[in-house]
């Protein structure tokens, strides 16, 4: 169900961010970005042709709520990816996806079947 998907990462934390497209990766899946900060982000979120997004909710002194806006806007399925779990989002989101850091490459999995199923 998830090769060949492109994913796009939104992950201010290079490391993570690395760690994060090697899991894709392995998965199968094709890496969009990654993008560090928010004004990369709405660039990629708009301009690429995206199968789903996996954004991290704080991107320094930003969030990516205005990314899950637009990928919302453009019927693309996304999760956050937060230490914070639901607490962390802003209400209009109480019913996206989290996934909570630290997390595994079946979590992860996991969470990317579950948003291209709908769950």
């Amino acid at each position: 169900m998830l090769l060949g998907r492109r994913i796009l990462v939104v992950e201010d934390e290079a490391v993570i961010a690395m760690a994060l497209e090697d899991m894709l990766q392995q998965l199968g899946c094709v890496v969009v970005g990654p993008a560090f900060g928010l004004t990369s982000a709405l660039h990629l979120a708009g301009a690429q042709p995206l199968d789903a997004a996996v954004l991290d909710i704080n991107l320094g002194e930003d969030r990516s709520f205005a990314v899950a806006d637009l990928l919302k806007g453009r019927s693309v399925p996304f999760l956050f990816a937060s230490g914070y779990g639901h607490s962390g989002l802003e209400p209009r989101f109480s019913d996206a996806a989290v996934l909570a850091k630290p997390y595994s490459l079946d979590a992860l999995a996991t969470s990317l079947t579950g948003v291209f199923s709908g769950r």
